[in-house]
């Protein structure tokens, strides 16, 4: 199947008399017929027996987003830093590193640099335009894996995935690649060599502001017994001393995430969001396209304003980032466009409360339009030197351009810059 029938049709079987639609398996618990039953499913989790791993209804929308990644498992979390989080634990224990680019998300970087060093995990941070030279000296021999985003928020830096993979595969580590902006619809990291991929899926997944959630999806490609994993290659005590490359093979790690971080953080979403995500997703390929279409109109119109110093949005053939775009996202580059304003922090504010169709609020990649100041709202927690680092100037907004009729978001802008 094509990927937008998948959106339609992955994840949930119809058997003959089943609903139409995915069910909402709303239970924290499942009945088995005898105590065997249950023990076998501790050896081989392939069915649902408690809710805080595992529902049928989660289950499908599971399946869906892997088989759109085009990965082997996937498993959802209550949120996107839960994923991001989950997915660093799943390889890293007290005294090991990661390597991360500088430009990822603000709530990421914070999460890596504060968080992570508290549970005394170190997280190295590197240009995303360094060397391999540069790469290989910021490597220490206990780091476990690199990180990096498709598409950054705010900045809007292409990553360039097979470079970074190659490199990380060198040094027999996985990359973790976010991959929120793009979705699956607009860039598939596991074909240019990703290991793990991870979403918020409160963004365009559900593309409906109506829950948080996240997503770790396995590639099921990597190889964990190559010596430097061997929480995946010895028995874990925890669970009755499973060997988790043996046992599961090329879904180890989803497994073992599954069954030793999520059995203890419980950091699983309800039904009821799977239900709503899962409505997000069908319609997912189609929002994708206006999305982006809408964007670069804005994008072209901003790009020779009198009041705007710069935009970044790599659908432009003047941004700097278009060529690796056309590599990586050659069917678009997302619905999120950001640019500095002329007059800086103070203009930037008055720009975004003249604005009357676009909504002020602490979200991006909603079917409506959406602004944000990222320098004093969603960055706010890092420094000067953090907010160059990461692409984010003062003046910098946000603007996530939405579904509606794209005259109506330009005129809305149009006015908001004469009255600002």
């Amino acid at each position: 199947m094509k990927i937008e029938t998948k959106c339609l049709h992955e994840g949930y079987e119809r058997k003959n008399g089943d609903p139409g639609a995915l069910p909402i398996v709303q239970s924290t618990t499942y009945v088995f017929d005898s105590t065997q039953h249950i023990a076998d499913l501790f050896d081989m989790p392939t069915e649902c027996m408690y809710s805080r791993f595992a529902n049928p209804t989660v289950d499908a929308v599971e399946k869906k987003i892997a088989a759109l990644e085009g990965g082997a498992a996937a498993m959802c979390t209550t949120s996107g830093q839960a994923a991001s989080l989950l997915s660093v634990l799943n390889l890293c224990n007290a005294g090991d590193s990661i390597l991360a680019v500088s430009s990822l998300y603000g709530g990421t970087i914070n999460l890596f640099a504060v968080s992570l060093k508290k549970l005394g995990i170190k997280c190295i941070f590197v240009d995303p335009e360094a060397t391999d030279e540069e790469l290989q000296n910021a490597l220490e021999p206990n780091t476990k894996l690199v990180f990096g985003e498709t598409l950054a928020n705010p900045a809007l830096n292409v990553f360039d995935i097979e470079r970074f993979a190659n490199f990380a595969h060198k040094n027999k580590i996985p990359l973790i690649i976010d991959n929120t902006f793009p979705t699956p619809i607009l860039c598939r990291p596991i074909e240019f060599g990703a290991d793990i991929v991870v979403h918020s899926t409160t963004k365009y997944m559900d593309g409906h502001a109506l829950q948080g959630g996240g997503v770790i999806v396995d590639s099921g490609k990597f190889d964990w017994t190559n010596g430097n994993f061997p929480e995946f290659t010895e028995p874990d005590e925890s669970y009755h001393g499973v060997v988790y490359s043996e046992t599961f093979g090329n879904i180890a790690y989803i497994i073992k995430a599954r069954m030793q971080l999520m059995r203890d953080f419980g950091c699983y979403p309800a039904a009821n969001s799977a239900f709503l995500l899962n409505l997000g997703l069908e319609t997912l390929a189609v929002r994708m396209e206006r999305y982006c279409k809408n964007a670069l109109a804005v994008a072209e119109f901003l790009q020779n304003n009198e009041n705007v110093e710069s935009v970044s949005y790599p659908g432009l053939k003047s941004d700097k980032y278009y060529e690796r775009a056309q590599k990586y996202l050659p069917n678009g580059t997302s619905g999120v466009i950001s640019f500095v304003i002329k007059g800086g922090r103070e203009r930037a504010t008055r720009f975004m409360d003249a604005l009357k169709l676009a909504s002020r609020e602490v979200h991006v990649a909603d079917i409506r339009t959406c602004v944000l100041h990222p320098a004093s709202m969603t960055h706010r927690q890092l420094t000067d030197e953090q907010l160059v680092a990461a692409g984010i100037n003062a003046g910098m907004i946000r603007f996530s351009v939405g579904l509606e009729n794209v005259d109506d978001i330009l005129d809305d802008i149009k006015q908001a810059f004469a009255n600002s």
